[in-house]
Parts: structure tokens; sequence; C-alpha cells
């Protein structure tokens, strides 16, 4: 993610002024080299927006090796859930982390994986229906325990920590 003219990169910190990489964790401030705020809420706000590059990237080098994306995974994670039974894609899209994702897109890709399966809806024929395959279910599984360790990029916070932090995020959204 690029803020200013700073890279990151998920698992370091990388400026390409120096072109050296730098051990040491730094804070919010220290990142983006802005010391001063209007307020308290525009500091957070910015520390929100760049937490959440932060995390997407990481997110994005963790599900490279398994050939799969972030939107891809959460599609499969949202199947599995309705297993054994189907589910349109009208709803998968309203259950998406990302509801700007192309779900249609998505499913197609996912379909020449061979990790779903779609129909057309019996009862709605402008509606398609997609299943998660075996191989789909299976790929979920291998994941499941490298997930786990995905989780723990969090692990600086304690669970009280991590329930304040979802008592907040909620609270934003309010």
């Amino acid at each position: 993610m690029g803020l200013g003219s700073i890279t990151y990169y998920p698992y370091a910190c990388f400026t390409c002024r120096s072109l050296e990489m730098n051990p040491i964790e730094m804070n919010f401030e220290e990142e983006i080299q802005q010391k001063k705020f209007k307020s308290e809420k525009q500091k957070a706000t910015l520390n929100l927006i760049f937490t959440s590059g932060w995390l997407v990237n990481r997110h994005k080098e963790f599900f490279k090796p398994f050939g799969i994306t972030n939107q891809q995974y959460n599609v499969l994670r949202i199947l599995r859930g309705q297993h054994p039974k189907s589910i349109s894609t009208c709803v998968i899209k309203e259950r998406m982390l990302d509801r700007n994702s192309d779900v249609s897109r998505i499913v197609d890709r996912l379909t020449l994986k061979g990790w779903v399966s779609k129909e057309i809806c019996p009862n709605d024929r402008r509606l398609v229906d997609v299943i998660i395959s075996d191989d789909g279910l299976a790929l979920l599984k291998r994941m499941d325990s490298a997930v786990e360790k995905l989780d723990s990029q969090l692990g600086n916070l304690s669970e009280k920590d991590a329930k304040l932090l979802n008592d907040l995020l909620d609270k934003i959204r309010e």
C-alpha cells in the first residue's frame, strides 16, 4: 500500500527512500511521517485506513500460495457455512466482507478451479445457485490451521483488547 512517498510491504517496514529493511516496529505517526493532525478523530480515521491496507496486504500474501484471493476465500467460507445447501449469488454478495466485489466473476473463477458448482435457480431463473464442491471443502480444510496463524496477526492484543476493538469498530458503524 502506498501512502505519500512510502511504499508498505506486508512483512517489513521498507521505504523507497532508504531502500533498506527496517526491523523496528513503528507507530502510525512514524510510518506516515506526520505528527500533527486536525483532531484525534482524524488521526483515528487515517490510522484505520492505514491499518486496513496493512491487513489487506498481509492477507493477499497469505493467500497467494493457495492460489486464491481474499474475495474467493470469503465466498468459499460463506458456502462452507451453507453446506450442503446451495446459496444464490445475491445472498453471497450480501454476506461478503467487501460488498463491492463482483460475485458472479468470483464464482466463475471458483467454478473453473473446481471449488464450486453453479446452476440456475429452479424457482427464479434470474438467480444462480452456488454450492461448494468436495475440492473446495478440501482446500478450506487444508487452509484452516494456516488461517489460525493469519488471525494471530492481532497477537499483540489480548482477547479483552480484541473484544474492545470489535466493540469500538461496531460503534463507529452505528
